[in-house]
């Protein structure tokens, strides 16, 4: 037997894929489930659908979702597939929670949603039994409501076997075989049942909770851990009829109208981690850990004070897959060609189910999906967490535990930190430096004047009695930052611009990703990857772009041209011919690596494509002054005509080989043509200086950028040398000038 594509994985994302998958011309597709239908987890789903959330991308999946369960299912079909349209409800019992919901329906209003903001005493009109007394405000969709698994899973395999799709059940798969083709790249062959093999190029991972060990067939990491998720069903409650589903985020409980009772349920910050995941765990359910879970009972007493006297009919405690960033893992793995992910939902595969399950058939028949899914891409993850134990597990747990907190725009991850350090941590640290996590690197954010505030070791909020983090500073300081307005560094950011306008600023720009293009085809794959002529001669530098298939951009990077020779790594590659050096922004290094490296695969060029980011730091200097102090620093005459505009060449640094690269964003007219008839200073992922009359004008002065890539060793000899002396003790020129300490440029 052979199939296009073999889906495995019978619960929601798996019948949606295997229904877009059909209605997109791809018949000869199967499912396997190795008991029946939705027997892992999404037969005790709540099954909930709100239509809104912070991200435009979402809302739109969440609408496709919505679409093909309450109309295209029953029209292609005739059946009902359960759903219930009751309308939901968003509690506020804070000013901050409401100005979080009316942002979503601001961006609700844009896709048509309709949604209304009620007083408490409108809510009280609304839904009679709700106590209203300690509410700011609710946001209400009138058009929300409840999916039921079982009905829709049926339906939707129904709707794909009448295209020539094959559902079969009870079929567990026992191996995943992969081969290695002629150029040496990993590739999905067959897939291995208890009942026979069905030869396919394509393997969809629908499999929850078993993902990972799914995965691990095909050497393919699946960075999920499962947890015990639960609700309880109360007895019946007089008057809750027809009632919406409410969401109180501030006491983390949900209450789902389910017949003449509720469903209760919720996120809490100590859930119960399954560590040993049973294949035999078919239609099954933990016992109720009442200690855990009482938390969500004490909420909704409160927002339903009925809930008091009425009693509990039946208890629902299920694993669920969660992933470290409370977001889904899809499209295809880097490690075997063929092999998607389509798992890690974290209890939303209900209603993300329609929306992503579209998304992944059109991934798998043209190569990439409709929309941009960067957010849920597998390679959003560098390779290097997505076998890490620590780094799930804590990640997936803090994510978990701070589902239902108002999302803020400075927030920054406390679990699992300090994975991956470039030669400035220690002493930006020690400057006062706030880092953010950026791709499991410490990324210098801002300065804080009052001190050092490093990162400590993850605490898991004082849950399985650990003890808390106590005098936590950089927790207080991102306390602090929680606000939709500026945030209170805004002020430093301010100064460290006018520092970097006015004088000579430096970046720590080491989490960059930084890849090396060599081989007898490194030409060839140039001219096919980039938008930009790259073929200068040696020593000079390119900005330029990476374009799709369908032409949308996939990255902007700068590529430089090297000189044939031996290797001086980690500064220069062997190469008897072409080669190039890549620098790409931190934040989407592992994607573009993965992108460039298919693009290689697919088009079948000669060459190698290495990854140096943890090799080599790099630091941009920039300013009026920057040429001044690099001057003083580095053996070499830097000149415009010595050293011009968008080139670069390996020079001493006191005393240590650096590759130094010349650009600028502002020029003056009467050194170069090239001009801009504005000015852009630097700026952090927190402010945008050009908005200010300070950034408006253009400079008089050239704000050169000079890049310094090196030896992570010798980084950070050079880092002591150029960023921590004071001006006055190796610039006497400078003295006086400000040399600031600057955060990174974003990405």
């Amino acid at each position: 037997m052979s199939a296009d594509a073999v889906v495995i994985g019978g619960g929601s994302l798996g019948c949606q894929t295997i229904y877009h998958l059909a209605k997109m011309g791809m018949t000869n597709v199967v499912l396997l489930e190795r008991d029946r239908l939705t027997a892992g987890t999404t037969w005790h789903t709540a099954g909930l659908l709100w239509q809104l959330r912070p991200s435009d991308v979402e809302v739109e999946l969440l609408a496709h979702t919505r679409n093909v369960i309450s109309k295209d299912l029953e029209e292609e079909t005739g059946l009902h597939t359960g759903w219930i349209q009751n309308g939901g409800l968003f509690i506020a019992s804070n000013k901050q929670r409401l100005d979080e919901y009316k942002r979503l329906m601001s961006l609700g209003k844009v896709y048509g949603i309709e949604s209304h903001v009620l007083s408490p005493a409108e809510t009280k009109d609304l839904y009679p039994l709700m106590n209203v007394d300690d509410l700011y405000g609710t946001l209400y969709v009138p058009k929300d409501g409840t999916m039921d698994p079982a009905g829709t899973c049926t339906t939707l395999t129904r709707a794909a076997s009448a295209r020539g799709a094959t559902v079969i059940e009870n079929c567990p798969v026992t191996g995943i075989q992969v081969r290695t083709d002629d150029f040496g790249i990993k590739r999905v062959k067959a897939v291995e049942t208890s009942h026979g093999t069905i030869e396919t190029p394509c393997v969809v991972n629908c499999a929850g909770v078993w993902a990972t060990k799914l995965g691990e067939m095909a050497g393919v990491k699946v960075p999920l851990i499962a947890m015990h998720h639960a609700y309880v069903v109360t007895e019946r409650i007089e008057g809750i009829q027809n009632m919406p589903n409410v969401r109180d985020h501030d006491a983390s409980v949900y209450l789902r109208l389910q017949g003449d009772a509720l469903s209760v349920g919720g996120y809490e910050h100590n859930p119960i981690f399954w560590d040993d995941v049973s294949d035999k765990f078919a239609f099954s359910l933990f016992d109720l850990d009442w200690d855990v879970f009482m938390q969500h009972i004490e909420g909704a007493i409160n927002r339903v004070p009925d809930l008091e006297k009425t009693g509990i009919k039946s208890t629902v405690c299920g694993p669920e897959s969660f992933t470290a960033d409370h977001k889904p893992l899809m499209g295809e793995a880097p490690e075997v060609r063929g092999f998607f992910l389509g798992c890690g939902f974290n209890s939303a595969g209900m209603m993300l189910g329609g929306g992503c399950g579209r998304e992944l058939a059109h991934w798998i028949i043209h190569g990439r999906p409709e929309k941009d899914m960067y957010g849920y891409d597998i390679r959003r993850f560098h390779n290097s967490l997505t076998d890490n134990q620590r780094w799930i597990r804590e990640r997936s747990h803090e994510s978990y535990a701070k589902n239902y907190s108002v999302v803020f725009p400075f927030d920054e991850p406390l679990a699992s930190r300090n994975m991956r350090k470039d030669p400035f941590h220690q002493v930006l640290t020690e400057q006062g430096c706030v880092f953010q996590e950026r791709h499991g690197w410490e990324r210098p954010g801002w300065f804080n004047k009052d001190g050092p505030a490093p990162v400590i070791d993850y605490d898991y909020y004082g849950a399985y009695d650990l003890k808390r983090n106590v005098n936590y500073k950089y927790n207080e300081l991102l306390g602090r930052e929680y606000t939709f307005d500026f945030p209170p560094h805004h002020e430093v950011i301010k100064s460290e611009c006018l520092s970097c306008r006015h004088g000579v600023a430096v970046f720590d720009m080491s989490y960059f990703g930084k890849f090396y293009l060599t081989g007898p085809d490194a030409k060839k794959a140039a001219d096919w990857l980039f938008t930009a002529d790259v073929n200068k001669k040696p020593g000079s530098t390119v900005y330029t772009c990476m374009l799709n298939k369908r032409g949308g951009a996939e990255a902007d990077l700068t590529v430089s041209r090297l000189e044939p020779g031996t290797a001086n790594l980690p500064l220069a590659p062997q190469s008897n011919g072409d080669a190039y050096y890549l620098a790409i922004g931190g934040g989407v290094a592992e994607h573009n690596w993965n992108h460039i490296r298919t693009v290689l695969q697919d088009q079948g060029f000669n060459c190698q494509l290495t990854d140096h980011s943890e090799d080599m730091g790099m630091i941009s200097i920039q300013g009026p002054k920057s040429r001044e102090v690099l001057q003083e620093v580095l053996d070499t005459d830097l000149s415009n005509e010595a050293f011009p505009f968008s080139s670069h060449k390996v020079v001493n640094a006191a005393g240590h080989q650096v590759r130094t690269h010349t650009h600028t964003h502002t020029t003056p007219h009467h050194t170069t043509p090239y001009h801009t008839t504005h000015h852009t200073t630097p700026h952090t992922h927190h402010t945008t200086p050009h908005h200010t009359t300070h950034g408006a004008s253009t400079l008089s002065h050239c704000n050169w950028m000079w890049y310094i890539c090196h030896a992570a060793v010798v980084f950070v000899h050079v880092c002591v040398r150029v960023v921590l002396a004071p001006c006055s003790s190796w610039l006497p020129a400078l003295s006086g000038t400000e040399l600031s300490l600057c955060p990174l440029l974003p990405s």
